[in-house]
Formats: C-alpha cells, sequence, structure tokens
C-alpha cells in the first residue's frame, strides 16, 4: 500500500521512524556508559552513538531505498548491524501530506540524503544531553526540500516519555510541531559554543543581539529558532558541514524561516558537492528579515571565511 505514495513521501514518512530509532539507540548507550570515544581530529569527537545511530538510519533506509545516494558524516560505508535497528516503518502522518508538484514524480537518483546521527557530539560527551539531535536531511538535485530533527532527550510532560521528532517539507510545512513566533522587539542570537573565534564573535558585535545564546549543535540552534527562544543563529566559521544543515534548512525554510550561508546564498546539497559549509550560516526565525541580518555582517568577516 505504502508503494503507491511518491518516493520523497516515502523517503521522509520513514526517515522520521528511523531517526526516531536512532534516538532511543542513542540513549541505550549514554545509559550504558561506554561511550567509546574517537578524536577524529580539532573540536571533533566520535563516539558509539554516533556509529550505532548512522548504522541504524543508513541500514533502515539503503534497504527501501536502494537506488539514492546516502551521505553520513560517519561515512558511507554499510555494515551488519542488529535486526532490532532496522525499521521499514513509515510515519503515517508524513503520507497524509500532498507534496507540491515538483516533488510527486521525483527520480532516485536526483535524490541525496544527508543524515548526522548525533549532532552534537562534543555536548553529549559532557552529559549536556539537551542539545543533540538526530538529523536526516533530504535534497533533490541540489535543494534541501525534506528534513527530520529528532531531539532524544525531549521531555514529553503530556506523556511522560523521552523524545520528539519533526519534520518538513518544501511548501507543505512542519509535522510533529507548531513554531512558536520569537519575542517582538528584541535581537536574541544563538551561535556555537565550542568553535568560537575573534571572526564569529566579529559578527556578533555587528548585530548588537540584546542576548546571545551559545548552545551546541546546528539542530539544537535551529530548534532554538522554531521554539521563540532566539531569532537568529549566526556561525561566521566553516566549521559546520552538509550533513549538519540539510535537515535544519528544509525544516526551517518549510516553517517559513530561512538558512543561508552569511553571502545570502542557498548551499547545494547533491551528491557531488563539498562537505564544509566554507560560508558560514545564518538562519533566522520564521517572521525575521533575513536581508537584515544578512546587511549587518561586515565585509572584513564574509571575507576571513
Amino acid at each position: 500500500m505504502a508503494q503507491c505514495h511518491p518516493l520523497m513521501t516515502r523517503l521522509v514518512a520513514s526517515s522520521v521512524v528511523a531517526a526516531t530509532q536512532a534516538g532511543k539507540i542513542i540513549r541505550d548507550i549514554f545509559t550504558q556508559g561506554d561511550l567509546n570515544i574517537v578524536d577524529k581530529g580539532v573540536n571533533d569527537l566520535q563516539t558509539e552513538a554516533d556509529r550505532s545511530a548512522q548504522n541504524c538510519i543508513i541500514e533502515s533506509l539503503s534497504r527501501q531505498f536502494p537506488d539514492i545516494t546516502i551521505i553520513g558524516e560517519e561515512g558511507t560505508s554499510r555494515c551488519e548491524v542488529p535486526s532490532d535497528w532496522i525499521v521499514t516503518d513509515l510515519d503515517q502522518d508524513v503520507l497524509k501530506v500532498k507534496l507540491p508538484d515538483y516533488l510527486e514524480n521525483v527520480s532516485p537518483k536526483d535524490v541525496c540524503v544527508w543524515v548526522d546521527p548525533l549532532d552534537g557530539t562534543s555536548e553529549f560527551t559532557q552529559g549536556l544531553v539537551d542539545h543533540i539531535t538526530v538529523l536526516v536531511g533530504v535534497a533533490v538535485g541540489k535543494k534541501a526540500v525534506g528534513g527530520v530533527i529528532h531531539q532524544p532527550y525531549y521531555k514529553d510532560v503530556q506523556k511522560s516519555s523521552l523524545g520528539r521528532t519533526l519534520w518538513g517539507i518544501d511548501k507543505v510545512g512542519i509535522g510533529g510541531f507548531k513554531p512558536i513566533p520569537p519575542p517582538a522587539g528584541k535581537k536574541i542570537i544563538t551561535t556555537t559554543r565550542s568553535h568560537s573565534n575573534k571572526t564569529v564573535q566579529a559578527a556578533l558585535d555587528a548585530i548588537e543581539p540584546d542576548e546571545v545564546i551559545r548552545v551546541g549543535g546546528a539542530g539544537h540552534k535551529v530548534m532554538l529558532l522554531l521554539e521563540g527562544k532566539a531569532n537568529a543563529y549566526v556561525f561566521a566559521s566553516p566549521g559546520c558541514k552538509r550533513w549538519d544543515t540539510c535537515a535544519p534548512e528544509a525544516v526551517l525554510h518549510a516553517a517559513g524561516g530561512a538558512l543561508t550561508d552569511l553571502y545570502g546564498d542557498n548551499y547545494p546539497y547533491d551528491a557531488d558537492t563539498e562537505h564544509p559549509n566554507t560560508k558560514g550560516v545564518l538562519a533566522t526565525a520564521p517572521g525575521e528579515q533575513h536581508s537584515w541580518y544578512l546587511s549587518r555582517i561586515p565585509d572584513q568577516v564574509k571575507q576571513e571565511l
């Protein structure tokens, strides 16, 4: 029955379930206490949770969509994984959506999925688990058109459970969450917690914020925009990668916000593109004037990137 739905619908619906399962794996590994940390480079850690969550997502999606390209932060190799990590269910709410015409008959060869299995690893290793997200972004051609953000440690008071998953599709909107407008008359900026330098600070100073919120993870920062806790996310550094921003950009855009580089251009997300976001990141909450923030970024900051 699910095969009656377009590829894009099925892919996002499957990604919702896979990201949620990856969140459970992350919680299980964290509870066991052995993170098995590997240092990949400067400010770049990897844990058993990163590796396992990625294996869950890539294997789950690859089995259902063998002809799409999947690029994960922890590499693209596939391996044997426990059978209970493999999920093939589809989120029923996503299956109900009506896609825009241009996404109705997408070819698998034009699809690239970007996976960050644990965004905010540094914070995760420090026990700051509310900073982390699981990110699955879907691009068609160069454009980020669908995204899933899962928060493994979000406390759902009503359900007395952990975990929240939201998704967005271009020209459809978002599900699993209702965006909250940011406070009017204030400029609250969120930025990096652990990758700051003089260029990053110069961009912040130019905006003259009322408050700066320093947190880990691109997914978490974009969630602050959607939750009405910040007006913009400003990061004048090449430290981000495509897997950090594909899903957040798609979800934020579907909600009415924007995510670009510091020149105002969208990053390409096709399979052949480079991975580093070399020109920084500027994201604005729904209702914010993205062009205003762009106009405040000094030329010197852009040149230093």
